[in-house]
């Protein structure tokens, strides 16, 4: 069996599922070498060569691929950090070494003002109203208040506030979730007007989905539709997170959405990639350069935004059930022949567990914490034990967790691990998940315990049905 040195950018449980795909090669053995920005114990496990680089800085990346670059035949990065920074543009000059990423120049999700701009130039129905506030248009700060509110005005307050640059400020505000007067959203709009330009944009009602898509500068690969839940706890209540888990039915497209939908969303992004690819091809945009938030809404599906990177965790529920070799699939996005995937016809359900602090689960439900296992050990024998008997039915990948000298892991700040449930249908995979997270001791972990719920797919169906009664 050919072995294939594969050079792996990896931040969170996205990362673990993506080595995870690539041992389970049937054609080549994987020698993967990771950056990582902690001890995953999942990768420290499985990699070739192990580093740490908490910044993730493109001069660490490039130093690490120079090291063992005659060892390594691609590369593959998950983290938005690295991709917005440059670092395929710096490793590919530097190495020499094919990165999946874009490129800097077609890492669109850098800047939400081009974003807009963009779609509002190929696909004008796709975008909310909005409108850009640009801090070089005002000789002094406060007289970006009169233009604000003359266009609260004509837009009756109901807004999405984003700055331009990602992590800006005090990032996306929506009005009714973040503030609930002017005064308000004039404090959180101003807090990222210093940083930059910062668009205000129709607040959008309907039920959201993740579309993804492989590309490789020839082709887009439109991949099976997610749904992210983002609210930190059950009932979408809560302060929005990176994401508490997510789910994908068997086939395309999600419960609440058709057959249209899904051909609409297909058709959008396509059109998108026709302009950046300019009429040929543009190896520029390989990797997962679309992975767009859709809103569908009374007037058909509109794009919240788009990601230049595979999605965490919607990229969690795919990778374990393709049928191809992901390291073939990699070769082909970089030779500029990939005009398929072939996925299995199962239902995926991730759900994460994460620590206390998380999403203020701690302030608003303290006597839901078991304090004494605060600061403990995270024990993942049961669960991978329950994941070795049932291995077509149940992945385990942890996320923000750090393996320390006394070789034992420990939750860190952000979602600690995730549990992929995999099944015929959606009831099926959550009931899997949910018990690969009740396998998971210690750290005091809680998780959501309703995504992919009948109850909660329920309403969004219900929803779905109202607003297109409207159109």
């Amino acid at each position: 069996m050919e072995r294939v040195g594969i050079l792996v950018v990896s931040y969170g449980s996205r990362a673990a599922a993506m080595v995870d795909a690539f041992r389970r090669s049937q054609e080549y053995e994987a020698e993967l070498y990771i950056v990582d920005k902690q001890r995953n114990p999942f990768n420290v496990k499985h990699a070739e060569k192990h580093v740490v680089v908490p910044s993730l800085s493109t001069e660490e990346i490039v130093k690490f691929a120079r090291k063992h670059r005659d060892k390594i035949v691609f590369g593959i990065v998950g983290p938005e950090k690295p991709i917005i920074a440059g670092v395929r543009d710096v490793v590919e000059k530097e190495t020499g070494i094919p990165l999946i990423c874009p490129t800097k120049q077609y890492a669109i999700e850098g800047s939400k003002v081009a974003q807009r701009r963009l779609f509002q130039e190929i696909a004008p129905e796709v975008n909310p109203r909005f409108k850009v506030f640009d801090p070089k248009d005002y000789s002094n700060l406060d007289q970006v208040k009169k233009p604000l509110y003359e266009w609260l005005d004509e837009i009756n307050n109901e807004v999405a506030v984003k700055p331009d640059a990602p992590a800006a400020g005090k990032g996306v505000g929506v009005w009714g979730d973040h503030f609930n007067t002017r005064e308000q959203l004039y404090e959180h709009f101003m807090a990222n007007f210093k940083e930059g330009p910062v668009i205000v944009e129709e607040k959008l009602e309907g039920e959201e989905s993740s579309f993804q898509a492989f590309c490789d500068g020839n082709h887009l690969v439109p991949l099976p539709e997610t749904r992210d839940h983002k609210r930190a706890f059950d009932g979408d209540a809560g302060p929005n997170t990176g994401g508490m888990g997510s789910y994908k039915d068997k086939g395309n497209y999600l419960p609440f959405m058709t057959q249209e939908d899904w051909e609409k969303e297909v058709d959008i992004v396509q059109r998108i990639f026709n302009k950046m690819r300019n009429g040929g091809s543009n190896p520029g945009l390989r990797g997962i350069p679309f992975y767009v938030a859709f809103i569908h809404t009374s007037k058909g599906p509109m794009i919240l935004e788009n990601n230049s990177r595979p999605g965490d965790p919607e990229i969690i529920n795919i990778l374990p059930i393709m049928k191809d070799d992901f390291i073939e699939v990699c070769f082909k996005i970089i030779e500029g022949s990939l005009t398929r995937v072939n996925i299995e016809n199962k239902a995926t359900v991730v759900t994460y567990k994460v620590p206390p602090s998380y999403g203020g689960f701690a302030e608003v439900f303290p006597d839901r914490v078991n304090k004494n296992e605060i600061g403990t050990p995270i024990l993942l024998d049961e669960a991978e034990m329950l994941m070795s008997k049932h291995s077509e039915k149940l992945r385990i990948y942890p996320g923000s967790m750090e393996l320390r000298e006394d070789g034992k892991a420990y939750a860190l700040g952000s979602r600690t691990v995730c549990a992929v449930g995999i099944g015929d249908d959606l009831q099926g995979a959550r009931e899997v998940s949910l018990q690969g997270l009740a396998a998971i001791k210690g750290g005091a972990l809680w998780n959501r315990t309703d995504i992919a719920s009948m109850e909660h797919v329920g309403k969004s169906i219900s929803h779905m049905e109202q607003l297109r009664r409207l159109r």
